[in-house]
């Protein structure tokens, strides 16, 4: 295998040979996609080991449900939280203090009609990489520490939650042992979040938080059940993930709907340009790892964690298995009819955990070395040959310039592009602009891309 070094050589050499010079006024060459070598080293390390260790460690609490045991040090959410605390503070410790972590919470009123009878603290656990030059731009990893059992209300039963959600637990703690290792121009945050069966109250209380602090997100990436390898339908499928990408917030203006109608937006709102990405990541560094792009908030009828931080604004998305088993998810642990349920250990696929797991971490990895998006992106040419887009400067430094791309309508993903130099407005020559939908990228002096910025 070759050294990282040589990795980037090569990837420099081809990127030389195979970008085009732009004309004109933009004449300078275009910066390579780099491959970053320090993402392939990561990806490559992410291990299976050391997920099965922190997955049971989450299961031998018993059971992990907000309204448990709060005292214990082995048994309940109290001991679990405790435990995924101390974790961060030995990865933290092994980088030097790169890490801060700290406890997020407050206090849930009880509802007699809802899953939280009588007042909780709602407790979570953060872990800050923090950026060397964006320090307030953040990347948000997330899962849940909670874990139920058929009876929502059942605080006492053993639930072992070993794919929903230790699984996704598990991820953030091992994502944050690989990244921790690296410095990047904004930072990461890995965030265990708890009562996501109870209502999502712990992304609530977290993405109010990073709100009032004054975080100013570009993506969070949420890992609900990275796990599971075999469908219920009967399918084995250890190399594709799905991403869940909602499309318009609840309360978007009627003014703002109206100009969908008429201009498009609706499949390019910032929680669609995220799922591409990481599409185009697996793609780049992911060889055997498939994404499929799913434009739903989230599964049928169903909800996640991002979903606090999406009605905030936020960039965010649902990472997850591509095929679930509900005789493993919210059972009572039982055998009826020669079916086992219960979400225990024997359900995991560590290997396929670890790929989940590598690719947070590359996205992750690339999102906090690129600089941020371009800032009010706007777009003119309604009948006429040569469409002209507009925009503010990414406020990130070291940005090179950006880059233009556009897509048919019936195209997932980015399909064309151009690098048009280190300025805020272009003019693309005979591209009639009914028949594309387009975006601008900033584009780092390292080669890094931010997310597609989609123009008004």
């Amino acid at each position: 295998m070759p050294t990282s070094s040589a990795r980037l050589s090569t990837t420099l050499l081809a990127a030389s040979l195979l970008v085009p010079m732009v004309s004109g006024a933009q004449s300078a060459p275009l910066p390579p996609i780099i491959e970053d070598p320090r993402i392939h080293d990561v990806v490559a390390s992410s291990s299976a080991e050391r997920i099965r260790t922190d997955i049971t460690a989450l299961v031998n609490f018993g059971t992990r449900h907000t309204m448990s045991d709060t005292l214990s040090n082995t048994r309940g959410i109290g001991a679990a939280r405790r435990w995924i605390f101390a974790e961060f503070e030995k990865i933290s410790k092994a980088c030097g203090g790169c890490l801060e972590v700290r406890y997020i919470s407050d206090i849930v009123k009880g509802d007699p009609n809802g899953r939280i009878k009588q007042d909780i603290n709602v407790v979570n656990v953060v872990a800050i990489l923090r950026g060397t030059t964006e320090p307030n731009r953040v990347m948000v990893h997330t899962g849940d520490i909670d874990s139920r059992v058929t009876d929502v209300l059942n605080a006492t039963s053993d639930s072992p939650g070993a794919n929903d959600n230790a699984s996704g637990i598990a991820a953030l703690l091992e994502a944050a042992r690989l990244m921790s290792k690296h410095k990047f121009a904004a930072s990461v945050a890995w965030v265990a979040l708890s009562s996501e069966e109870q209502g999502l109250q712990g992304g609530d209380i977290v993405a109010k938080a990073a709100q009032r602090e004054g975080w100013r997100i570009d993506a969070v990436i949420n890992n609900d059940m990275v796990g599971n390898s075999r469908g219920i339908d009967g399918v084995f499928e250890n190399t594709k993930a799905r991403v869940f990408a909602p499309g318009l917030p609840a309360n978007t203006p009627a003014a703002e709907m109206r100009r969908i109608l008429t201009n498009g937006g609706e499949l390019d709102t910032p929680s669609r340009q995220l799922a591409r990405y990481i599409d185009v990541i697996a793609d780049r560094y992911h060889p055997n790892m498939d994404v499929e792009i799913i434009y739903r908030l989230d599964r049928y009828g169903r909800g996640g964690h991002h979903t606090p931080f999406f009605n905030l604004g936020a960039a965010a998305v649902r990472l997850m298995e591509a095929h679930e088993d509900y005789t493993k998810q919210h059972q009572d642990l039982r055998t009826e009819n020669g079916i086992k349920y219960g979400d225990v250990l024997e359900g995991v696929d560590f290997d396929y955990a670890a790929k989940m797991t590598a690719l947070d971490a590359s996205v992750l990895m690339s999102l906090a070395a690129a600089p941020a998006a371009p800032v009010d992106a706007r777009i003119t040419g309604a009948v006429q040959p040569s469409p002209t887009l507009r925009w503010t400067a990414s406020p990130s430094p070291d940005v090179a310039g950006y880059r233009i791309y556009w897509r048919k309508h019936s195209d997932v993903n980015w399909t064309r592009s151009r690098y048009v130099g280190n300025v805020t407005d272009y003019t693309l020559k005979n591209v009639i602009i009914d028949n594309y939908f387009f975006g601008i990228a900033a584009v780092g002096k390292n080669g890094q891309e931010s997310l597609v910025a989609f123009p008004r």
